[in-house]
């Protein structure tokens, strides 16, 4: 697990920027996941917020 927060730091600190092109690919990637997983995002959204109604209630 340390080799992996190492890891992280240093790709964080590199003083390489990231391209556009990269920054392109991790939106569409990240849309595209939204879009498949819409249904399974809203019913856990949902659910929350159900769940904290209920609690705020019984305060």
């Amino acid at each position: 697990m340390k080799r992996f927060f190492k890891s992280f730091r240093d790709l964080v600190k590199e003083e390489d920027g990231m391209g556009t092109v990269e920054v392109i690919l991790i939106i569409v990637v990240f849309v595209g996941l939204v879009v498949i997983f819409k249904n399974q995002i809203t019913t856990i959204v949902e659910s929350l917020f159900s769940k904290i109604t209920d609690q705020t209630a019984k305060v």
